[in-house]
């Protein structure tokens, strides 16, 4: 019903001008919703080319088999036009100028590619005009040419964008809306050149409700200027005497509204809904952050407990947020302060062994937790390490005096009262203290000759002893392989000496390293099945598990004393993490 409730009127004219052949071409058809208009300018030198009739025949098919106004469709039909072209015979390549004009008898739509041009006109006014797709239009954009001299520059028809070109771009416009008694006008380059936009404003400032008369008055002012080489030239006019007006238009005007209203109603009410619930994440937002700053400050104060406390708040909002990476950062701080705790509570009960394995197993947990609490760590290790040769040598004092090697046990529990006085050992300095005491009464009991007798058993338990403290350091310090053979050495100097005790000391301690040995030994194949993994993810391309498989990999080899190893795999995730900036580029 639009067709026949508006008033279109079209008129044309196409002649050849002092060619030989017309190669221009007009072609439009109105549907009942829709009307299509176009016009082509064949680029050739040949006489005979169809490449503006294909090309207007390509897009008035595509038109009627699908026609509308959208962007798409009105792409689609000059792709389909530029396919038609492109099918052309090896010695004679298609090409051609094109402006399509779209409209629903309310609005148009407009594309085109080359330099055929549309202007529309309202009351005697140019409103609209396409712009030529040529290296002359590009050089006016520029400001580097007169308008008025873009018809006889020498590269008006060095065209940028054209039907037949394997990257086709054409420009599609927006909608206009349409106006009674607007009038379309669509023309090749055979008008252009030789009858400027002033003269063609001017007769359109004063035209009648004929197109035809329009066009004749085109035609007559472009042939009084008797051009010499007159190139073909087409002109359309398209007047729109009566646009289409919808009846119903007011009542779903009311109906739009209304869902407007609604629509606002229920956004107001969503806005508000949104607007308090980012309000409640962002006060429990602020809320964490400060509980997570709490934290760093009491790691930085030693008071591990309260930071675990704030800790644990902090993580129950993270959950709450659902905020995953925070609520994974939270709980690695959680899981390093528990380790950090049940060292410090071994370390205030005595037991210096232990809380040793608790500390070094918080650093490991640390380098999750941004490596916090590592002074405190560091020098609780260094204050354990001091009690241990402090024990160390009171205990190999002990062993001397046992043996009746009463000089050498003076001097070990003598260096066991300096040791414990230097880093303020009280416990220990009285130990050794409480030994010399010892060694003292049994030694005035003694004979000079016993007590020379007991110095050569005492040299050999000495050499045992430090067997035995030279393989603990070795076994402190991962080195098994190393505690092995001193605690051999022992062994075979306290089989001489047949001391059972110590002899059933170090089996208990070789046992124990054994198993220690086949533990480190399990981890060790642990991490080398956590590299594989991680090198197959790699390989996949899924690097975050792969990553994720390194980082445990490189802890088990830190553990396990393999700095060599971890370096390596800390090496790969380092690749990684380029790999993943390259990606997120």
């Amino acid at each position: 019903m639009r067709k026949y409730n508006s008033s279109f009127k079209t008129a044309f004219l196409s002649e050849e001008g002092s060619k030989l052949k017309n190669n221009d071409y007009f072609g439009f058809v109105e549907l009942d919703r829709y009307a299509c208009y176009v016009i082509a300018d064949g680029i050739t030198d040949m006489r005979s080319s169809q490449g503006a009739r294909k090309a207007i025949e390509a897009i008035i098919s595509a038109f009627q088999n699908a026609p509308g106004i959208t962007r798409g469709r009105l792409r689609s039909y000059l792709k389909a036009a530029n396919r038609e072209l492109l099918k052309g015979k090896s010695y004679e390549k298609l090409k051609a100028s094109v402006t399509v004009v779209i409209t629903d008898y309310e609005k148009l739509r407009y594309g085109h590619a080359g330099n055929t041009r549309l202007r529309l006109y309202r009351e005697g006014r140019k409103i609209l005009a396409s712009s030529d797709m040529s290296l002359s239009q590009d050089m006016v954009n520029a400001e580097q040419l007169m308008e008025d001299r873009l018809a006889r520059h020498e590269e008006r028809n060095n065209l940028l964008s054209w039907l037949g070109k394997e990257r086709f771009k054409p420009f599609i416009s927006k909608k206009i809306r349409l106006a009674d008694g607007d009038i379309i006008t669509l023309y090749t380059k055979g008008i252009w050149e030789n009858v400027d936009e002033g003269e063609l404003a001017d007769i359109f400032a004063e035209a009648g409700n004929e197109p035809t008369e329009e066009c004749d008055k085109v035609e007559d002012f472009l042939l009084s200027r008797q051009p010499t080489d007159l190139d073909n030239y087409t002109f359309a006019a398209i007047y729109v005497d009566k646009v289409f007006v919808d009846p119903g238009r007011r009542k779903r005007r009311k109906r739009i509204i209304i869902v407007i209203l609604v629509v606002l109603l229920v956004a107001l009410i969503a806005g508000a809904a949104v607007f308090l619930w980012k309000r409640d994440r962002a006060r429990k937002r602020a809320e964490m952050e400060q509980y997570f700053l709490n934290v760093e400050t009491y790691i930085n104060d030693n008071n591990f407990a309260r930071a675990k406390e704030e800790c644990g708040k902090a993580l129950e909002l993270a959950q709450k947020l659902r905020d995953r990476e925070l609520e994974n950062r939270y709980n690695s701080y959680l899981v390093f302060l528990e380790a950090v705790m049940k060292a410090d509570d071994c370390y205030s009960e005595g037991n210096y062994s232990e809380a040793k394995e608790a500390y070094l197993t918080a650093q490991g947990r640390a380098r999750y937790a941004d490596n916090a609490g590592t002074d405190h760590m560091d020098g609780r290790l260094m204050q354990i390490a001091g009690y241990e040769r402090v024990f160390d040598y009171i205990s190999l004092g002990d062993s001397l005096l046992e043996q009746g090697s009463y000089e050498l046990a003076e001097e070990k529990y003598m260096s066991a009262r300096e040791e414990a006085a230097a880093i303020y050992f009280t416990e220990g300095r009285q130990q050794a203290l409480d030994a010399l005491d010892k060694l003292y009464g049994q030694w005035s009991a003694e004979t000079e000759e016993q007590r020379q007798q007991s110095a050569a058993q005492a040299a050999d338990q000495v050499a045992a002893a430090e067997m035995v403290v030279q393989g603990n350091e070795a076994c402190g310090d991962g080195d098994y392989a190393g505690a092995e053979v001193f605690y051999l050495i022992a062994l075979e100097k306290y089989t001489t000496l047949e001391d059972t005790a110590q002899i059933d000391a170090l089996n208990q301690k070789l046992d124990a390293l054994h198993k220690k040995q086949a533990e480190v030994e399990e981890q060790l194949n642990e991490a080398k099945v956590l590299e594989e993994q991680a090198r197959l993810l790699e390989d996949a391309g899924d690097y975050a598990q792969a990553k994720t498989q390194y980082q445990r990999a490189r802890a088990i080899y830190v553990e396990c004393g393999k700095s060599n190893l971890a370096d390596e795999i800390l090496d790969r995730i380092s690749i990684i993490d380029s790999k993943m900036a390259q990606d997120e580029e």
